[in-house]
C-alpha cells in the first residue's frame, strides 16, 4: 500500500452543476436528441429559495437560507434528500436534484428527482435549534411537496429524527398525520426496517459486481473508504463482512490505515466514543487526500462532490473505484480514469439504494403494511442487480464507460415519459 504524502496544488472548486449538465449533453448526443431535449432536462422544473429566521438559545437571531429544486417530474413525484452544511449553494442542489432524476429512472422507481438543502453548520447548532430550523424551513416549502407531489430524505448533516420533525410540521398544517411526506423516518413513525443502511448496501452490492467483473476475487481484496458517515460506515462494515480487507478509512478530521485490513467494528466503537476516526488504536495516521491515491482493488468515495478531479486522478491506483457519494469524480477525471483502464462505477447506479428503499417506505406507508428486513434486503438487492446487469451490457454494446451508459439509460428514460406526457398546453 502506498501513497504521495506530499503537498500538491489545490485546484479550484468544481461547480457540480456544470459536471451534471456535461454528463447529460454527453448523453443526449449519444442518444441522438436534439438540442431542445437538453435544453428541456437542463433547468429544473421548479425550484424555491426561502428564508429561515431562527432564534438561537442565546436570544439572538440570525436568518439561514434554504433551497428546494425539483429537477423533473416526468415520472411520478419529485423525491431527494435534504441536507444541512455550510457549504451548500444553489448549484449545488440543482446538480444533485438533476443526479436523482437520473438514478430513479435507472433503478425504474416512478419518482422525479428532486433535493433540497440549508446553509449551515449543524455541529454548530443545538437540537433545539435544528428543530426550529427544521419546523421552519418545512413550513416555508409546505406548499410544493408532500406525497404525491415532493417527498424528502436524509442527507448530509440531517438523520431520521429531521425527517420526523418534517413529517410532524407538514401534518399539523394538514391536520392529520401524513407518514408518506418523508421518508427515512424512525421506524416507529413509519420508517422501513433497512432504509438507515439501505445506500450503504447498495455500494457493497455494485461493488461486488464491479470487482467480479475484473476477475478480481472478493476475498482479500483492498478497499479504502473515504467518508464514514451514514455511507462510508456501513459500506466499510459490508465490504469486510465479504471479506474484503479495508486499509484505510477517512473523515473530515484525518485518516487511519492498516495493510493487514482495519478492524471495522473496532473502528466504528472508536468513532462512536470519540466523534472520528482520528486516533483509532493499532493503525497508521495518513493524509486524508492520500487515501485516494492508494494502492487498492477497490476506492469507495463516499463523502462530498468533486474530490476526485484532473489534478489527483493521474495518481489515483485503484483498480474500481465504486461511488458512494453525489459527484465525487469530475468529468475531467473520469477521462483520466478511463484513459488509465480504471473501471468506475457512477453514482447514479452505486449508491441508489437509499432512493430503492425510500421507494419501499413510501409504498409502505401508502399501503400501511410493513415489510420483513429479509424481504426490504431481497428486493434491494435484486433492483440493483439488475441494473448492474443493464449498465454493464449498454456500456459493452455502444464500448463507453459505465457512467455514460447508465446516464443515456436514464436519460432515454425520463426523455420517452417526456415524450408520452406531450407539452401543456
Amino acid at each position: 500500500m502506498t501513497a504521495a504524502l506530499t503537498a500538491t496544488s489545490i485546484a479550484p472548486d468544481p461547480n457540480p452543476l456544470d459536471d451534471a449538465r456535461s454528463q447529460l449533453a454527453e448523453a443526449v448526443k449519444l442518444l441522438g436528441y436534439d438540442e431542445s431535449v437538453y435544453q428541456l432536462l437542463a433547468v429544473p422544473r421548479r425550484e424555491v429559495t426561502v428564508s429561515i429566521p431562527l432564534r438561537r438559545d442565546d436570544g439572538s437571531h440570525e436568518v439561514l437560507i434554504g433551497h428546494r429544486v425539483q429537477h423533473n417530474f416526468s415520472r411520478g413525484p419529485a423525491k431527494g434528500g435534504l441536507r444541512y452544511a455550510p457549504n451548500v449553494t444553489l448549484d449545488e442542489v440543482r446538480a444533485l436534484a438533476m443526479w436523482m432524476t437520473w438514478k430513479c429512472a435507472l433503478l425504474d422507481v416512478p419518482y422525479g428527482g428532486a433535493k433540497g438543502g440549508i446553509r449551515l453548520d449543524p455541529r454548530a447548532h443545538s437540537q433545539a435549534e435544528l428543530e426550529r430550523i427544521t419546523r421552519r424551513y418545512t413550513s416555508e416549502i409546505s406548499p410544493i411537496i408532500g406525497p404525491d407531489r415532493d417527498i424528502p430524505a436524509p442527507d448530509i448533516g440531517t438523520d431520521e429524527r429531521t425527517m420526523a420533525w418534517m413529517m410532524d410540521t407538514y401534518s399539523v398544517q394538514q391536520g392529520h398525520t401524513v407518514l408518506g411526506v418523508t421518508t427515512g423516518k424512525p421506524i416507529s413513525l413509519g420508517g422501513s426496517l433497512g432504509r438507515a443502511t439501505a445506500t450503504s448496501r447498495g455500494v457493497q452490492h455494485v461493488a461486488l459486481a464491479a470487482l467480479a467483473s475484473r476477475g478480481i476475487p472478493v476475498q482479500g481484496a483492498t478497499a479504502a473508504v473515504q467518508g464514514f458517515g451514514k455511507v462510508g460506515r456501513y459500506a466499510a462494515r459490508f465490504l469486510a463482512e465479504s471479506g474484503m480487507r479495508v486499509v484505510a478509512v477517512s473523515d473530515q478530521y484525518g485518516a487511519v490505515a492498516d495493510e493487514k485490513g482495519l478492524d471495522i467494528v473496532a473502528l466504528e466503537e472508536h468513532v462512536d466514543r470519540n466523534g472520528s476516526v482520528v486516533g483509532f488504536v493499532g493503525s497508521d495516521v495518513i493524509d486524508g487526500d492520500a487515501l485516494l491515491e492508494l494502492e487498492v482493488d477497490l476506492l469507495v468515495p463516499a463523502a462530498v462532490e468533486g474530490v476526485l478531479r484532473a489534478d489527483n486522478a493521474p495518481r489515483v491506483k485503484a483498480k474500481v473505484i465504486v461511488e458512494g457519494a453525489n459527484g465525487p469524480t469530475t468529468p475531467e477525471a473520469d477521462e483520466i480514469f478511463s484513459s488509465n483502464g480504471i473501471l468506475v462505477a457512477p453514482d447514479i447506479l452505486a449508491n441508489a439504494g437509499g432512493v430503492v428503499v425510500s421507494y419501499f417506505e413510501w409504498v409502505q406507508s401508502s399501503q400501511a403494511f410493513w415489510w420483513s428486513l429479509d424481504e426490504v434486503e431481497a428486493r434491494l438487492a435484486e433492483r440493483m442487480d439488475v441494473a448492474w446487469d443493464a449498465v454493464a451490457k449498454h456500456a459493452a454494446k455502444l464500448d463507453v464507460p459505465l457512467r455514460t451508459a447508465a446516464t443515456a439509460l436514464a436519460v432515454e428514460r425520463v426523455a420517452e415519459a417526456h415524450r408520452l406526457r406531450g407539452l401543456y398546453p
